[in-house]
């Protein structure tokens, strides 16, 4: 096979064949796709960057009520005319926006659902910190990231702005509320749908006391405290953002049956719940804490205790894309990486659990889930 290989990537790569690939029928629809992807793949920042002046300019919530003009469009935003038509020329070209009768512009497929998903738009705002921390991918692989101007000698020390917007990514479980309120928030904007993908997955209704490890402000716990009234909860976090939760958990009239608890979820973590959830907590972490994280779990839970673990994995069919993501995201926060369920597995394994069983999820690009059995 590596024979095989070896020849095909010297076809694809002679200009002689491209250039015959892209004249002869039968393969032009493939070099022009190929070619299509390519381009995207140059072109991709330049991609997103029209997606965050769309965001940010509110162009999808102006076109809410229905198409405008391009005048209209241009009065509402701010920009002058060619700033507008250079805007519209490229949302269309991108699906963000529609060419409507009449000259005029409305919602595109994808803007529409960029305005059913608010998560989207907190991550659209919050790449801002990637693309500073990618400014030089080099430099990030070789451990020589640029933070505030300052060279620095591994992305572990705090050097990217990733880093020091995530703080637990270094163990810091002593960071007051203004440390952990942008993420908090950036979390529960983003938590909304997962939340409702794992519990369409796994039924509760047969625990009588859930406890969400690394639960943020609480928002899974609140969507699970709507869909099964008679389940006690208990949160898990650092004991800044369980005071978040704490107050989130009054705010909605649950303290009579949720509270939250604060400390390092490495170590000892409080026993009475049958089920724990880690939702999007392992991704963060490389496996000697993920493991450690898990042997918590596992100390905490009753015999046949059950752990739903539910992140987005590596290897999904269909979001192969999401490890690429993933990646280089969690290396600039200077931990963490995407697993394939065989990875995840074996951790689960290794900490102890006894069977493992996947629970199939609706979007499996946002979130897959895996139930452990103590």
């Amino acid at each position: 096979m590596d024979r095989v290989f070896a020849f095909r990537d010297r076809v694809l790569s002679s200009p002689r064949f491209i250039r015959f690939a892209e004249t002869f029928p039968l393969t032009r629809p493939i070099a022009r796709r190929e070619a299509g992807a390519l381009f995207d793949l140059c072109s991709g920042f330049i991609y997103s960057q029209v997606l965050l002046a769309c965001v940010r300019l509110r162009l999808f919530d102006h076109l809410r009520a229905g198409p405008l003009s391009r005048d209209e469009i241009a009065r509402r935003l701010g920009l002058g005319e060619d700033a507008t038509a250079r805007l519209l020329t490229a949302a269309v070209a991108l699906r963000l926006v529609e060419e409507r009768s009449g000259g005029r512009y409305g919602l595109g497929r994808l803007g529409a659902a960029v305005l059913a998903s608010p998560g989207l738009t907190a991550m659209v705002e919050h790449h801002g910190l990637v693309y500073r921390d990618l400014i030089d991918p080099v430099a990030l692989l070789r451990g020589e990231a640029k933070a505030h101007g300052a060279a620095v000698a591994s992305t572990a020390d705090k050097g990217t702005h990733l880093a020091s917007y995530w703080p637990y990514a270094e163990g810091d479980t002593g960071a007051d509320r203004d440390a952990v309120s942008a993420y908090t928030a950036l979390m529960a904007a983003t938590q909304p749908a997962i939340a409702e993908e794992v519990l369409d997955a796994y039924d509760f209704t047969r625990h009588r006391c859930l406890m969400d490890v690394g639960g943020g402000d609480g928002t899974f716990l609140r969507a699970a405290a709507r869909r099964v009234p008679g389940l006690d909860l208990v949160l898990f976090d650092v004991p800044a953002v369980a005071d978040l939760a704490d107050a989130k958990f009054k705010a909605a009239n649950l303290a009579h049956r949720a509270k939250a608890a604060g400390g390092d979820f490495t170590k000892e973590l409080p026993k009475g719940a049958d089920v724990v959830t880690l939702v999007r907590v392992l991704l963060d972490h490389d496996d000697d804490t993920g493991l450690a994280i898990l042997s918590s779990v596992r100390a905490a839970l009753p015999p046949g205790g059950v752990l739903v673990v539910a992140e987005p994995m590596a290897g999904t069919r269909g979001a192969e894309k999401v490890a690429a993501y993933f990646s280089l995201y969690l290396m600039a926060m200077g931990r963490g990486r995407p697993r394939t369920e065989a990875q995840l597995r074996d951790l689960l394994q290794r900490a102890g659990f006894k069977t493992v069983r996947r629970r199939a999820t609706h979007q499996p690009l946002l979130v897959r889930v895996l139930a452990a059995t103590s």
